[in-house]
Parts: structure tokens; sequence; C-alpha cells
């Protein structure tokens, strides 16, 4: 018995060693240069780029709003209509796209798929803003202003901050 609990305690020191100790240390393998660092904004960049996340808002949104126009009901604020269930198919549609929606971030022209998804969040809180108060009557107050503000900052400052050495 001993032996084979000896054999099995090497075999997890050997894995342990294999996985810790390749041939190529962990540091080495990290790269020296990236896509990103050696990405510069254009002013048709910046077009493309606003424009996929302004193409990647409408999409979630709309689907988003279509399921839960389905599920939950709509009712317009300023029109002071009865709420109303969509149909069924509504969440339907609403559900195919917002899988649309997956792939419109692809035609981004950066490779950073975190910086992407993090600056598309600012753009979808105005925009979000923007779809309630025009879909559903619910007009952004003061806080939903500057909250969008800071957000807005906060999406210049990760898209345009200088990558590279100084990173």
């Amino acid at each position: 018995m001993r032996s084979e609990e000896q054999q099995e305690e090497q075999g997890i020191l050997a894995l342990d060693h294999n996985i810790t100790n390749n041939d190529e240390p962990w540091d080495s393998r990290k790269e020296t240069s990236t896509v990103e660092e050696d990405f510069n904004w254009t002013f048709l960049n910046i077009v493309w780029s606003i424009g996929v996340f302004f193409m990647a808002g409408v999409a979630e949104i709309t689907g988003g709003w279509m399921v839960w126009a389905s599920i939950r009901g709509h009712k317009h604020q300023e029109q002071q209509q009865q709420e109303v269930k969509r149909p069924w198919w509504f969440a339907l549609i609403g559900s195919l796209v917002l899988i649309l929606y997956g792939f419109i971030p692809c035609a981004q022209p950066t490779d950073s798929f975190g910086r992407i998804y993090a600056v598309y969040g600012g753009f979808f809180i105005v925009m979000s803003f923007l779809f309630g108060w025009t879909m559903d009557g619910n007009r952004p107050d003061t806080g939903d202003i500057v909250g969008g503000m800071i957000a807005m900052v906060g999406v210049l400052v990760v898209m345009f901050w200088p990558r590279g050495a100084m990173a």
C-alpha cells in the first residue's frame, strides 16, 4: 500500500513540477509587444468605434426591452397609458436581437476585450437612460444625468489613455 501512495504522491509532484517548471518560465511567455500597444486612434477609427458602440447599444437595449415588455409589460409614463404586456413572440425576437448583439462588438478596431466591454458599459448607461425616456417616458433626473456624464468621462479615460511603455 505504501508504495502506491508514494507513487501517487510522486506523480502529483511530477505533475506540479511540469506545470510550474516548463521549458519556458511563465514570465517569458508574456508578450512584450501587444497589438493594443501598436494601435493608434485615427479619426476614422474613432468614428467607426463610436458607431459600433451605438449599434451594440441599440441591439442590446432593444432586445432587452422587447423581452422585458413581453414578460413584465410596458407602460409609457408621460402618456399615462395602461400597462400592456407584449405577445410571447416579442420575447423571442428580443432574444434573437440579443444574440446578434453578442457579435457586434467583434467589429471594434482594437483587440482588448475587457477594455471594449468596459467602455461599452459607459455607452450603455447613457443610451439606457435615453431609451427609457423615449420608450417609457421615464425622464432622466439630475442623478441620472450626472452619473451618465461621469460614466462618459470614464469612457474617454479608458479609450484614450496613452498605452505602451508608460502603462
